[in-house]
């Protein structure tokens, strides 16, 4: 008979913690602090509640919440039955999430009363988040992790430029290889506390914020909605090592603070998601006293790809070095390696590398040949082999972290009666680095207003995504073959 499969390692994190140090600090939010054995004891109480709801391994386990410890329960107690957790933007409409939940054919939610409806609509389970952390009446029998490397951890969607989100699969051995690097890079250990105030759906959150601190033996902070009116409170009295954001909070957080802070228990702060001013940096670092260490990743690349060294030299205006484990290369369209200094298109390889997008086999080897991961991105490598990204090859819009693609919008316009023609561009914002903007052309004969069209918007799209402005033309520019030439609308709304 052959052996068993090996557990992951990630899965077995709550427990081998309990068995550490059961008293040790694991995770807190505004409603509860979790020592590792009541961490552990919540993930074996929902093991068994998944068990009995018939979740196997293979399955999917969607959650629908807004930032709170629950999310970190499922992911685990998901993993434990060898299931994969889904987590879903709670921002977004029925419709949208509706479309996610059957993708990836959840066997069940968990989330609040919401959850519940969505649930009964595409016939899967509800399971109430109230009921995770209850107080149990006996402790739960002992569990044996079911997941093995190779089993998909995480399904994470990301926009893509048919408009469609993609289910993003990672595997633990996709997670194992990319939190190693995580705690290895910002030497991580059982001292270092992170303030989660990044949203949980997204791979940044639960990677870089959660599973590398849990792994290495840390404390999670899961921290409310930012406000820039509350932020340092929470450092002040958490006291953490390091947290991590996206441009728009740093932009915020310099603009918005008018006293002095302690900011003396962070060892380091990191950037992601989109580009960060390098001015910007080097006044957050002077004047809050903290090394910026900003990066690059994907989803498809379980989060991060490069990172600027916590150690120096950190260089402001380029996304730094390649990770541990994984090797940076800018490509030629015909797919050869471009020497120092030229541009190209920005490849990854490594163990970190998705497997590929859910049900989509034609677009995974689209972005997945020979063994590298097209980005979509134009960058270059300087003399020290530090990243420096140039543009964006898609017409994706970064607004405060959130990725959007135009065409999304593009097609809920069209879905106004009025409208013959809609464009949708990128434009610079001082809070938020781009905003979408919209350009619209109606159908002869016919009038409307552009409130009308946010309101349309409004109905169908999370409100990240509607147009920050919408602009209506006799006709919008096209090319000599029909097609519209963006280029010009966005000289437009460019200063």
């Amino acid at each position: 008979m052959s052996a068993p499969p090996v557990p992951s390692p990630l899965a077995r994190i709550p427990f081998l913690r309990e068995a550490q140090d059961p008293h040790g600090a694991c995770v807190s939010d505004d409603y509860r602090t979790l020592d590792n054995a009541a961490f552990a004891e919540a993930v074996r109480r929902l093991t068994h509640r998944f068990e009995a709801l018939g979740v196997s391994p293979g399955d999917t386990v969607a959650v629908l919440l807004p930032n709170c410890s629950e999310i970190v329960t499922t992911m685990f107690a998901a993993w434990s039955r060898g299931a994969a957790m889904v987590p879903v933007n709670p921002a977004l409409t029925d419709d949208e999430a509706r479309y996610q939940l059957e993708d990836s054919t959840a066997a069940l939610i968990v989330g609040d009363q919401r959850a519940d409806t969505l649930a009964k609509s595409i016939g899967t389970t509800w399971v109430d988040v109230r009921s995770i952390h209850a107080p149990p009446a006996s402790a739960a029998p002992e569990v044996q992790p079911l997941a093995g490397g190779s089993d998909f951890a995480l399904v994470i969607y990301t926009s893509g430029t048919t408009g469609r989100p993609k289910g993003v699969l990672l595997d633990h051995t996709n997670l194992e290889a990319m939190s190693t690097a995580i705690i290895d890079t910002f030497t991580l250990t059982t001292e270092d506390t992170s303030l989660l105030i990044l949203p949980l759906f997204h791979v940044n959150g639960l990677v870089i914020s959660v599973l590398s601190v849990l792994r290495a033996g840390g404390r999670v902070v899961v921290g409310p909605r930012f406000s820039a009116g509350t932020f340092w409170d929470l450092v002040e009295t958490h006291r953490p090592t390091f947290f991590s954001a996206v441009p728009t909070i740093y932009a915020v957080l310099d603009a918005r603070t008018e006293r002095e802070v302690d900011t003396s228990s962070l060892r380091f702060v990191v950037c992601g998601a989109a580009p960060m001013p390098a001015e910007l940096i080097t006044r957050f670092e002077e004047r809050f006293r903290v090394p910026v260490v900003e990066g690059y990743g994907l989803s498809e690349g379980s989060v991060a790809s490069t990172i600027n060294p916590l150690a120096g030299p950190r260089k402001p205006g380029t996304v730094g070095v390649a990770l541990p484990g994984q090797e940076v290369a800018i490509l030629s369209p015909e797919g050869e390696r471009r020497p120092q200094g030229q541009r190209g298109e920005v490849a990854i390889r490594g163990a970190n590398v998705m497997r590929g997008y859910l049900g989509k086999p034609e677009e995974t080897a689209t972005v997945i040949r020979d063994g590298w991961l097209h980005t979509g991105d134009v960058g270059y490598l300087d003399p020290e082999g530090y990243l420096v990204l140039v543009d964006r090859i898609k017409d994706m819009i970064i607004r405060g972290g959130e990725n959007i693609y135009p065409k999304e919008i593009e097609e809920c316009l069209y879905g106004h009666a009025a409208v013959l023609e809609a464009a949708v561009v990128g434009s610079p914002d001082p809070v938020y680095g781009e905003v979408p903007i919209a350009f619209i052309a109606t159908k002869p004969g016919m009038t409307l207003t552009s409130q009308e069209l946010l309101e349309h918007c409004a109905a169908s799209l999370a409100r990240f995504k509607v147009p920050a402005a919408v602009h209506i033309r006799t006709q919008l520019p096209k090319n000599s073959v029909g097609k519209l030439v963006k280029g010009l609308l966005r000289d437009q709304v460019r200063p």
